[in-house]
């Protein structure tokens, strides 16, 4: 066993080699384009360099859809308040 997989974490419990297997195969079954490869093998690497890629996609899409959804509330009545709150929360 590795001496990172051996570290303590926060709440002073130990992670388990089955543990960091089990969450690896979650974030499989999560990932669209790992998910997909059915009965083929993807190393651990690959998977979280997968899921990085993927959140920053998922952070991408939240800020265009963010600016559209500002764009359509431009157009609409400025004395609206759900207008008005929507805008707040998106800037």
């Amino acid at each position: 066993m590795s001496s990172r997989r051996r570290q303590s974490t926060n709440n002073g419990s130990r992670i388990t080699d089955e543990q960091i297997s089990d969450l690896l195969f979650r974030l499989r079954e999560l990932l669209p384009e790992v998910h997909g490869r059915s009965g083929r093998r993807v190393s651990a690497s690959k998977v979280l360099q997968e899921t990085c890629t993927h959140i920053m996609s998922l952070h991408r899409e939240v800020d265009d859809l963010s600016e559209r959804l500002l764009e359509l509330l431009a157009t609409t009545e400025t004395s609206s308040a759900q207008a008005a709150i929507i805008r707040s929360l998106l800037l």
